[in-house]
């Protein structure tokens, strides 16, 4: 049996979905105004092995990613930039969409856009005001009043008397209440704005992602993902409008990710200690960066350093290692290690799901994997077969691609490719006589992070793809 760890009830409850064999998901994804930075790609991962895990176990998972297209980052940049919004917007999304196909990221089944989805959050406005949840202010906003509901706080276990302590009304909002949060701002000179009943204007961000939902999936879903930022306001904001709105329970499982941490600060475009998707794919493999995600729990935070991208690729070469081809001259293995082989494969089937069915524990599913590695390699060493290899090593690619990751894709092999890489050989050859040690281990890395490997002898340097 699927346990998840449920932010709501701060426990790991039994999976059971809404309809037998489907999984509604939502997944909070990127406000799109800037480059993109590993901390993106990290909710990114996360959600696609839970959405590949979840299609391995037999459901069928409709899976709603946002993009948040309108909002005062986007709006503030695009003006310094003296582009506009939508342009700036539109940009960032295609390079997002670029970086999660390096990535091996699953494509949603739908990615709706803030600004296409209008109509839908101005009618769950307007039944949030008749049903008295939300209220028009005399300067165009709109308001959610959150006194209105008393579960307010329920997933951030924050309560509404400690909260308003700390809040502040800004100089221009007409709120009733400090905590009440905007549905619909009313346009300022400069802004984006649509038409509705209460004038020109947009959006507030917390009422996109509900009206998307319930556009994309419906009244109830089965998991909400998304970094653990997202807790309070934005997450908690959204069970008050849309629960306020249907009069139903909204999620079932809240799921959500730990943030990327450079040097013990979270990872974030306002603090600039950034690590963009595009730097890191600049040096290393994607499975790299998949490979850190596996390596830890998506609840707990993930350290950056390059010692740990360096045990990452170190742990994905162990994995590739098991997949070596037997010699065709190989004898055969003992009937022992063959067995043994055999029950390993078996074991490690069932250590992998056993290890994913709680709350997606991708660390014990790859130390089930490892098991298996070392199983292979000893029956290779003891001169087994392709024949005799070969359901261990299926085993080791089926499950290995659950995670997402490519083990045996196939690098390019072009001889326009080859004769380049061997020139870079060739390049770094002589450097190593001119004992330029910076340029040598630069050109050994820079073909690592591609899958070249560089052996060094006393007959020379060969290389190859692996």
């Amino acid at each position: 049996m699927l346990r998840i760890y449920n932010t709501l009830t701060r426990k790991k409850e039994d999976f059971q979905t809404l309809e037998p064999g489907l999984v509604k998901m939502y997944v909070c994804g990127v406000t799109v105004y800037s480059d993109a930075h590993i901390g993106h790609a990290m909710f990114a991962l996360v959600f696609d092995i839970v959405r590949r895990y979840l299609t391995y176990r037999g459901y069928t998972v409709r899976q709603v990613i946002n993009y948040t297209d309108v909002d005062d980052k986007i709006i503030n940049r695009a003006n310094t930039m003296g582009v506009d919004a939508s342009v700036l917007a539109e940009k960032y999304i295609q390079e997002f969409r670029h970086q999660i196909e390096i990535l091996n990221i699953l494509p949603a089944t739908v990615n709706p856009r803030a600004t296409q989805e209008m109509p839908q959050i101005i009618r769950m406005i307007e039944g949030l005001i008749a049903k008295g949840f939300a209220y028009p202010a005399k300067n165009g906003d709109v308001y959610f009043r959150v006194t209105k509901d008393p579960e307010y706080g329920k997933l951030s276990g924050r309560h509404l008397e400690d909260m308003q302590a700390g809040a502040r009304i800004e100089v221009e909002e007409e709120k009733e209440h400090p905590m009440d949060f905007a549905v619909w701002k009313a346009s300022k000179p400069g802004e984006p704005a649509w038409d509705s009943p209460w004038g020109r204007g947009r959006p507030g961000w917390h009422i996109e992602c509900s009206a998307m939902n319930l556009s994309h999936l419906g009244e109830q879903i089965d998991i909400h993902g998304g970094g653990n930022d997202l807790i309070f306001p934005h997450h908690e904001n959204e069970i008050a409008q849309t629960e306020s709105f249907t009069g139903k329970p909204f999620d079932r499982y809240w799921m959500h990710n730990g943030m990327v941490q450079l040097q013990g600060e979270k990872m974030s475009k306002s603090l600039g200690n950034l690590v963009t998707i595009d730097d890191f794919l600049s040096h290393h493999a994607a499975d790299s960066l998949r490979m850190m995600v596996l390596n830890g729990s998506y609840r707990a935070p993930l350290a950056y350093s390059e010692d740990i991208v360096d045990a990452a690729e170190h742990s994905l070469d162990r994995l590739r290692s098991a997949l070596k081809p037997a010699p065709s001259s190989a004898p055969g293995a003992p009937a022992e290690i063959l067995a043994t082989l055999d029950q390993q494969t078996e074991a490690t089937q069932q250590g992998f799901c056993d290890a994913m069915d709680d709350d997606f524990n991708t660390s014990g599913a790859l130390a089930a994997l490892f098991e298996l590695v070392r199983t292979l390699n000893t029956a290779r060493d003891a001169g087994a077969t392709a024949a005799e290899l070969k359901l261990g090593q299926d085993t080791l690619l089926e499950l290995t691609g659950v995670l997402g990751l490519r083990l045996a894709e196939k690098k390019s092999a072009s001889s326009d490719a080859d004769k380049f890489i061997a020139l870079l050989v060739e390049i770094r050859t002589e450097a190593r006589k001119q004992k330029n040690w910076v340029m040598s281990d630069l050109i050994r890395d820079r073909l690592k992070a591609l899958h070249v490997t560089i052996e060094d002898g006393k007959d020379g340097t060969t290389w190859g793809w692996g």
